[in-house]
């Protein structure tokens, strides 16, 4: 079986993904309603994202949409995203230092990076757009 991670935005994928790119690495594919072959909604709505896919060189991609709004397609209020978070294992403390500090800026940290009796060093944060990452750097 394989999974991937799926994300729901309100109208900023782009901005989000473009971040993440940034941070994580990866290769970005982002594709708005109004450029796909499904153009039947309303031009408002052509510059949401249909689809962003974060890959990683074959591993699980991170993916992402814009919800749609509120009325559309019988679609309700956006919530936000709740009750998940995203577990990043870097290769190395270093990274997992850069990789907490990134993620949380302009966000946050609901657990600061810290020593803990399973990991070298264990952080949770919530970043800037709503999303939970969790950076566990395992003992070496």
């Amino acid at each position: 079986m394989k999974f991937s991670t799926y994300l729901t935005f309100d109208g900023n994928t782009r901005e989000a993904f473009t971040f993440y790119q940034q941070v994580l690495g990866g290769q970005l594919e982002i594709m708005s309603f109004g450029e796909s072959p499904a153009g039947d909604l309303p031009a408002e709505h052509h510059g949401r994202t249909m689809h962003a896919c974060l890959s990683f060189g074959g591993e699980r991609p991170l993916m992402a949409s814009d919800s749609m709004p509120e009325g559309t397609c019988g679609a309700e209020a956006y919530q936000g995203i709740k009750g998940c978070s995203i577990a990043l294992h870097p290769e190395s403390l270093a990274e997992g230092e850069r990789l907490f500090a990134a993620l949380a800026e302009g966000g946050q940290v609901i657990m600061p990076l810290e020593k803990t009796f399973w990991a070298e060093r264990f952080g949770m944060l919530v970043d800037r757009y709503g999303v939970g990452w969790m950076v566990n750097c395992e003992h070496p």
